[in-house]
């Protein structure tokens, strides 16, 4: 029976542990939905101001919302500053994956997608698998991803 219940433990968590690093694909979904709710009421404009004064409803834990230009200019990051104005479409991921030139060809060419990548987690200040969820919004695209664990 200590066995069994070690083996339960054991089990147990494990299952918390890889949720903790495995958030839901629909969280950043709803954050894109959110943030294009915010521009279809506002704009564009009003919604770059808002992410970059960090407002918390564009940032839920190591899910938020950045915006980009379609020339891939960052626009808009509660994050890292430092990003903001800049374009990084040539720098890769720690792979060598080019994701930020494939979000912004997927938003000219599909509208909307998902992106995968590795990329340092805000949270646990570790390098993570990573998925972004982007649309194309007029100029710009609205993206959200989740993280996935190593």
């Amino acid at each position: 029976m200590k066995r069994f219940a070690m083996i339960v433990l054991a089990l147990l968590s494990a299952m918390v542990f890889s949720s903790a690093y495995a958030d839901n694909p629909s969280d950043a979904i709803d954050m894109v939905e959110k943030g294009l709710a915010y521009v279809k009421k506002n704009s564009v404009e009003a919604l770059i101001k808002e992410v970059n004064n960090k407002n918390p409803e564009f940032i839920k834990g190591d899910i938020y919302l950045v915006v980009r230009s379609l020339d891939g200019t960052t626009l808009a990051h509660p994050v890292n500053p430092k990003l903001v104005g800049k374009n990084m479409l040539v720098l890769p991921d720690a792979d060598g994956k080019f994701f930020r030139k494939e979000i912004v060809e997927g938003a000219k060419t599909k509208g909307k997608g998902w992106v995968d990548y590795r990329y340092n987690n805000p949270v646990t200040k570790q390098l993570e698998n990573k998925s972004t969820y982007y649309v194309r919004s007029g100029d710009v695209t609205l993206e959200a991803g989740i993280y996935k664990g190593n």
